[in-house]
């Protein structure tokens, strides 16, 4: 198996030269198994690269590292459509979550709850595809990466169902028990999320069992059926409240607690961070580093103040000639910025460390305070 030697984008011709070998090698070695290639994202289905092996898989990562979690179901069907006679999968998906906790799960901020959300999404998205010949979650366990250094904890990628150490499964490790395991369970999410300030909160259960019923302080909220195994209760969040989830015989205990002020142990804060999300100025109307930049570049002038931005980073990254393409259909700016535009600003220069960019404070602030005088109305871009 080849994994993603299409980092860049498209294949070459000598590229593609050296793996008709090496795919006419591995058959001459052994007749009886199929060859794969793991391609990354940026590798177009119509690049002829992807034919070359009996099957292919894709790395996709939409909805953690570009792009929203929606469209890894669709970009399969479309794949499907055009090459029905090649057999397609996915060989990694994933998304990063350590301790830090969220009512209102936001992508990219490292939550365990839009952790489990992205999962379940995948999950409906794969499982009801018949066609895809394998998918690949990844990764069971977080592991160490010397390099990376995000959601607080540098050295690790923080993508696992299960914690470095092992000893904690994640919401998400239940979400795959759910619909994979027949040991019957039941499981409520959201324990380490024990502080909330909301009236009313939303209790995540899974179980493979064809029925939930949520118990609140000995009090049912009424009996759950999902052919999901997917269930979510609201919950009056008063005081202090035991939570009991029963599923046939399996039961499940949690406990909440309402408090005032949100529990800031629960903000993921960024160790050496430039800047945090929640230090970025944005009056109501206007944009701001906390907006996505998909919704920026949809607007005439926060394309222009983004692109003016990005267009000296994006040098060090894609090579000078991209740079004086702007956002035209193709250049190397345009392809960034589809891949990525699900990412807020913020969040996408934190990440321009990985390929060596360096973003200063004062670059960030007064990018910020440019964003700030462009107002949230959507314009025909010519």
């Amino acid at each position: 198996m080849i994994d993603e030697i299409t980092m860049s984008g498209d294949s070459t011709e000598d590229l593609r030269e050296n793996h008709v070998i090496l795919n006419d090698l591995v058959h001459e070695m052994d007749k009886t198994r199929l060859t794969t290639i793991a391609c990354v994202s940026m590798c177009d289905m119509d690049d002829p690269y992807v034919q070359i092996p009996d099957v292919v898989s894709y790395n996709h990562y939409f909805g953690w590292y570009g792009g929203d979690t929606d469209m890894n179901g669709p970009w399969f069907d479309e794949f499907h459509a055009k090459y029905p006679n090649i057999p397609i999968g996915c060989s990694e998906y994933g998304y990063e979550a350590l301790n830090w906790h969220t009512s209102n799960p936001q992508q990219g901020d490292y939550t365990e709850e839009y952790q489990a959300y992205y999962h379940e999404e995948l999950i409906k998205q794969f499982f009801s595809r018949k066609y895809l010949w394998a998918t690949h979650v990844w990764n069971m366990f977080d592991f160490g990466a010397d390099s990376r250094n995000e959601g607080g904890e540098n050295g690790q990628n923080h993508k696992g169902l299960v914690t470095f150490d092992r000893k904690y499964k994640k919401d998400s490790f239940y979400a795959y028990k759910a619909w994979l395991s027949d040991e019957p369970f039941v499981h409520i999410c959201g324990k380490r999320y024990v502080d909330r300030v909301e009236d009313v909160t939303k209790v995540t259960v899974y179980s493979n069992q064809p029925e939930v019923e949520l118990f609140v302080n000995g009090v049912s909220l009424g009996k759950q059926s999902s052919p999901e195994h997917f269930f979510y209760f609201e919950v009056p969040n008063s005081g202090e409240t035991n939570l009991v989830a029963v599923a046939g015989d399996c039961k499940d205990n949690s406990f909440l607690r309402k408090v005032d002020v949100f529990n800031e142990d629960y903000r993921l804060k960024e160790k050496g961070a430039i800047l945090n999300w929640f230090d970025v100025t944005a009056p109501e109307g206007y944009f701001s580093l906390n907006d996505k930049v998909s919704d920026i570049v949809e607007s005439k002038e926060g394309a222009k103040v983004f692109t003016e931005f990005m267009a000296p980073l994006s040098a060090n990254m894609m090579g000078a000639s991209s740079v004086g393409e702007g956002k035209q259909e193709g250049s190397g700016l345009d392809k960034m910025l589809k891949m990525l535009g699900s990412f807020t600003v913020l969040r996408l220069t934190s990440l321009l460390g990985a390929g060596h960019v360096e973003v200063t404070k004062e670059q960030l602030l007064d990018l910020n305070e440019k964003l700030n005088k462009v107002e949230k109305k959507v314009d025909c871009l010519v």
